[in-house]
């Protein structure tokens, strides 16, 4: 009897079909600007009639994102064991975005890969320019916010007690507001290491909790309530559903497929929710400008050219033109919100540290009666 008889399999369990290769770990996604980087370089190539996988071969050498680096490693591992390519980023959606995806799967389908990389590189460079617009419309503010701050604990903590202790001695009692400052001063100067504790964990605090659904719906909320930041949100989401819409429908993805799909990239948790109530309206049989009129969240404009869109038989066109216009409307937002913040700021930082001098002088001035 040949030897392997005498053994007997004691469990079996299914395993899911896949290309073999690890996936990537964590939570990190590669730029927008990346992402356009990749695609262009992709398009480029396939445009010249090089293969896919010769493509990839070439890509993973000269990428310099080290995440980015190592998925197309395994990528190109896995289309060379006969995965497509669609299946072979599948395993690494932690670093594509889920549209890319998509695309690339309808461009393998339809045949037109080439055309689908450049659509893609087009988008993710008007993304990534989106976003260092916003980066760059910042930096002042904050930059201007993190000196205030440090300024005020200097003169709280350096200047303040060494100013008063000159009226230690004059029996002079001190002012509310000079008292109140004098508590935060020995606040940070006997107790920082609890106090700062105390900030890292509300701070890790609060980052867990908008990582949460819940957490992450509260503050896509507040950022539509909250008067210079609202106009900027609405704009930019309006902005990217209309302008995947447009490339998903242009690339032959059926509507309610697009529609899920613009629900996971339109970067607010609010707008995804009424762009899902939407897709289920479609499902329902109404149509789109209709339901888009139905949710109150998306400005008239929408609404009406969704619907000539629909009408002329040109909604892909038309939802890119939309797309343009509430671009230049997001340029103009950052452009606004920019112009408020830094007099909002610089006014803010004048009253907080001529509050402080004040609360300095004041006792200086009710010595100056009580020697009169």
């Amino acid at each position: 009897m040949p030897l392997y008889n005498k053994y007997q399999p004691f469990a079996v369990n299914r395993v899911t079909e896949g290309t073999g290769l690890r996936k990537m770990p964590g939570s990190r996604k590669v730029r927008a600007r990346d992402i356009a980087i990749f695609a262009r370089q992709f398009y480029t190539m396939l445009n010249a009639g090089i293969p896919i996988i010769t493509c990839l071969g070439i890509l993973r050498k000269q990428t310099k994102n080290n995440l980015l680096k190592e998925a197309l490693i395994q990528v190109y591992e896995s289309v060379q064991e006969g995965y497509s390519l669609s299946e072979s980023l599948k395993d690494h959606k932690n670093v594509f975005p889920e549209l890319f995806i998509y695309m690339v799967e309808a461009g393998e389908v339809s045949g037109t890969l080439d055309a689908i990389m450049e659509r893609m590189a087009v988008h993710y460079e008007k993304e990534s320019k989106t976003q260092r617009k916003i980066t760059e419309a910042m930096a002042y503010p904050v930059l201007l916010m993190i000196v205030s701050v440090v300024v005020v604990v200097f003169m709280l903590v350096a200047i303040l007690p060494t100013f008063l202790s000159m009226f230690e001695g004059s029996g002079i009692p001190l002012p509310t507001p000079t008292r109140f400052l004098l508590h935060i001063s020995n606040a940070l100067r006997h107790h920082a290491p609890a106090l700062l504790l105390i900030g890292t964990a509300l701070g890790y605090m609060v980052r867990r909790s908008v990582r949460t659904d819940s957490g992450r719906k509260s503050l896509d909320q507040l950022k539509l309530k909250l008067p210079v930041v609202k106009d900027l949100v609405m704009k930019s989401s309006i902005s990217r559903f209309t302008r995947t819409l447009s490339i998903l429908l242009a690339s032959g993805i059926p509507l309610l497929s697009a529609m899920r799909i613009v629900a996971k990239v339109v970067g607010n948790r609010v707008m995804a929710d009424a762009i899902l109530s939407v897709r289920e309206d479609l499902r329902k049989g109404f149509d789109l400008s209709g339901s888009i009129q139905r949710q109150g969240i998306f400005p008239s404009m929408v609404g009406s050219m969704v619907q000539v869109g629909e009408a002329s038989g040109t909604l892909d066109d038309v939802l890119s033109r939309t797309a343009d216009f509430y671009e230049e409307e997001t340029d103009t937002a950052i452009q606004k919100m920019t112009t408020m913040l830094e007099p909002v700021m610089l006014i803010l930082m004048a009253v907080v540290i001529g509050f402080i001098v004040i609360a300095m002088y004041l006792p200086m001035i009710d010595m100056m009666q009580t020697i009169q």
